[in-house]
């Protein structure tokens, strides 16, 4: 396991709301978000969540539902929120006005503008996986627009649904892609939606399942964002254009593919893509290497504003897969597509040095929370005891006969506690306080008691 270490993902301007007249937020270019589940067997509280995305500077997520809980906890944060409806919610919006409105003014009105709402993403992958729903698709999007429309906020929270990119059929050449035709009849008063109130297409880019699909066709590197020599890149015969990455090829697919349809001016939100860190003896290339490799990777091409070959130098802001990983989930791959622990610790390191304005932290950077040379022993041991009764720190290590029990005194347990507590919120500074008894340094405790046995 990788030691605790940032990520630190910067985004390129910020949103300024005013609060007598609200204004549309401007476009800000191309950034990062990080996507949140909730399928853990102990899903971290909202205010801890939250502490580690204030940590490691995350300014753009998207949830798969509306949940109360974190909408409260993300207010006057700065942060900004895609919501969803989820899929088993989708049949009653679409079929009522009212319902969409209730829908609205529970999940948004009641949150807006403490809570920088900037999306609602109506359903995910409705069309491939929720067949029976299709019809009333772009119904439930209208209804949450009328909505949204109805309390003027129609033009500071956009409405969109994300696709897979499974519906676009020969995607590669890319200049060629088009959408399933059988779906027509949703997708192009979907995309004329999306057109007359300036929003984007939403769309779900997976390189790591077309290259687990494409049984060898699509090289790994060229999946990864590695570097390839010119005579490996994929050329599109129709316009001469060279692809070094799969990525690009799929965003450009899906440009196509609206053009194909006579929409031109809709632009791309990536709203999901990553790699497993881990898989089923049947993925191999399912390694935390790889995963790293690609979201580094991934990160520095969105955020040097590159573009796709088709549209160089247009935002295509990426939302990461996903902030944790979901142990309740189904499947190896399906529980290991995180970058966090559920504790707050990071599945590994992501490679970001001198990567613009995205900073990664290394081993010079490392802070610690330590009890406060001098504090009261009493106090201490209230301290410690919180931390390993509310606090939810797991402070068995400390026990008798286990690893960290020596030394055996309270300044060196407290030590043990109060540094997994600051690290599991993100090595929040607000963590490390325990009623003034706990201070943050750079020297790390282990190494310093293992010095005092």
């Amino acid at each position: 396991m990788a030691s605790l270490l940032h990520l630190l993902l910067l985004s390129l301007s910020l949103l300024v709301l005013a609060s007598a007249s609200p204004s549309p937020p401007a476009d800000e270019g191309s950034y990062i978000g990080v996507n949140i589940g909730t399928d853990l067997s102990d899903m971290p509280h909202p205010t801890q969540v939250v502490a580690l995305l204030k940590a490691q500077e995350i300014r753009h997520i998207r949830l798969y539902d509306a949940d109360p809980g974190l909408l409260i906890a993300l207010a006057n944060t700065g942060i900004k929120v895609i919501i969803s409806i989820p899929n088993d919610q989708l049949l009653g919006i679409g079929q009522s006005n009212s319902t969409a409105a209730n829908w609205v003014k529970r999940n948004v009105i009641a949150h807006y503008p403490a809570t920088t709402i900037t999306a609602v993403s109506v359903g995910s992958e409705v069309l491939t996986s929720l067949s029976n729903a299709a019809p009333v698709l772009v119904s439930a999007i209208k209804n949450v627009h009328a909505a949204l429309l109805s309390s003027n906020l129609d033009k500071l929270i956009k409405v969109s649904t994300p696709l897979s990119t499974s519906l676009i059929l020969d995607p590669f050449p890319p200049s060629q892609a088009f959408f399933n035709r059988s779906l027509n009849s949703v997708i192009v008063p979907l995309l004329s939606f999306l057109q007359s109130t300036n929003s984007y297409l939403m769309v779900n880019v997976y390189p790591y399942i077309d290259y687990m699909q494409s049984n060898g066709v699509i090289p790994l590197d060229y999946a990864l964002f590695k570097p390839i020599p010119p005579n490996k890149e994929a050329v599109d015969a129709n316009t001469l254009v060279r692809y070094s990455n799969a990525f690009d090829a799929m965003v450009d697919a899906t440009y196509f593919a609206m053009a194909f349809l006579n929409f031109t001016n809709i632009p791309v939100l990536v709203t999901e893509s990553g790699w497993p860190s881990k898989g089923e003896t049947n993925e191999p290339d399912a390694t935390l290497d790889n995963a790293n490799t690609y979201n580094s990777n991934l990160i520095r091409h969105v955020l040097n504003k590159t573009g796709t070959p088709k549209r160089p130098g247009i935002a295509v802001s990426t939302y990461i897969y996903e902030l944790y990983n979901e142990d309740t989930k189904a499947g190896l791959s399906e529980k290991n597509w995180g970058l966090f622990n559920a504790n707050g610790e990071p599945v590994y390191v992501l490679r970001l040095t001198n990567s613009g304005s995205v900073l990664a932290n290394d081993t010079t950077n490392q802070t610690y929370c330590t009890a406060r040379e001098g504090a009261d022993t009493k106090m201490l041991q209230a301290a410690l005891d919180w931390a390993c009764g509310p606090g939810k720190i797991d402070c068995s290590p400390i026990k008798q006969g286990e690893t960290c029990y020596e030394p055996d005194n309270v300044v060196a347990h407290a030590n043990y506690a109060f540094d997994t507590y600051y690290h599991q919120t993100g090595n929040n500074p607000d963590a490390c306080n325990f009623n003034g008894v706990a201070s943050i340094t750079t020297t790390d405790p282990s190494k310093k008691q293992k010095n005092l046995i």
